[in-house]
């Protein structure tokens, strides 16, 4: 995704600033974008983040810039997306609708995985290069636990929240979610209890659903065929290598797609989805050695591999060195 890459930007974020109190035209003028912008329905992708970083900014503290929209955004200013989840049959059932349909307003995307008594949410960036803003990363995780206490009518809590980025106090975050929140690593996870999942939502509304659903999906698969599926399928490899989740099946669920379909496409694309896993194996494999701070077992870890024997004869395949070794050759470290 490029800066001048035209995404949607939600109508309802406006109003619901206005409501809080900051002007639109301040939000507008602190991000160095012309006031014709509040009315736009189309941004650039540097346009959409920095218009979150001027948000922020303007509130001064971005624990408070999280809580105070994903709290203040009133139900009637959702867009259809997020009405869909909404009213949707339970929690579960919200965030699977919230995971598909975040497609159609990059450039953030969701991740989904279910294991033991856990739930797990991750964000990603659709660009390594442009990364967005650490308030967006809060408020995109918070707003999923807002959905769920909403819909149920419940005061639900993450089991633990990680941010990669949070200036400021993290006090206010912990009470929000009513966990630990972890800042400074690499990722933006939201943890929820999976039990919580089950629960109905009393906003469900079957008859809205059966209008905005054939809508939203025919504009998620529209927005998809218009994408290519091999970046698509290279996305959510590196989103999904650590937790053991980078197979086919799960490849094609997340796309909305059957395994038959996936790999029609990839082969129309010239690929396959093992020359994928390999490709980003190898890539990510090469940045995570250029990190000083992990070792290689951690390194085998993140993409994917069980034990560090694999890694190692793999990295051979590809460079024709052991990953040490190539390791002290780029940094100058021994080994």
């Amino acid at each position: 995704m490029t800066s001048d890459t035209r995404i949607k930007f939600p109508s309802g974020f406006w109003t619901g600033v206005q409501q809080m109190g900051v002007p639109p035209h301040e939000i507008a003028r602190k991000a160095g974008l012309p006031l014709t912008i509040i009315h736009e329905p189309m941004v650039t992708s540097s346009q959409y983040l920095s218009i979150w970083q001027a948000y922020s900014d303007l509130i001064g503290d971005t624990s408070e810039a999280i809580i105070r929209l994903s709290t203040g955004f009133e139900t009637v200013h959702f867009p259809p997306t997020v009405l869909a989840a909404y009213h949707a049959r339970d929690y579960r059932d919200a965030l699977t609708r919230m995971v598909r349909y975040k497609r159609l307003c990059p450039p953030e995307g969701l991740l989904i995985t279910e294991d033991g008594d856990e739930c797990s949410i991750e964000l990603g960036w659709m660009s390594k290069d442009e990364p967005g803003p650490a308030v967006l990363a809060g408020i995109t995780l918070a707003f999923l636990l807002e959905l769920g206490r909403r819909g149920t009518g419940r005061p639900l809590t993450a089991k633990s929240v990680e941010l990669s980025c949070l200036p400021g106090d993290v006090q206010p975050l912990e009470a929000y979610f009513g966990c630990r929140v972890q800042t400074g690593g690499n990722r933006n996870t939201l943890i929820l209890h999976r039990k919580d999942l089950d629960l109905p939502f009393a906003s469900y509304n079957a008859e809205l659903l059966e209008v905005l659903t054939p809508v939203l999906d025919q504009s998620a698969a529209e927005h998809q065929s218009g994408n290519s599926v091999t970046e698509m399928v290279k996305w959510f490899l590196k989103r999904s290598l650590p937790g053991g989740r980078a197979g086919i099946e799960a490849a094609a669920a997340e796309l909305g797609m059957s395994n038959r379909t996936l790999q029609r496409r990839l082969h129309e694309e010239r690929t396959s989805f093992k020359h994928l896993l390999t490709q980003v194996r190898k890539e990510l494999a090469r940045e995570y050695l250029a990190d000083p701070s992990l070792d290689i077992r951690e390194v085998a870890f993140l993409i994917g591999y069980e034990d560090q024997n694999s890694f190692y004869r793999a990295f051979r395949l590809w460079e024709g060195d052991t990953p040490s070794r190539w390791r002290t050759e780029r940094l100058g470290e021994t080994p």
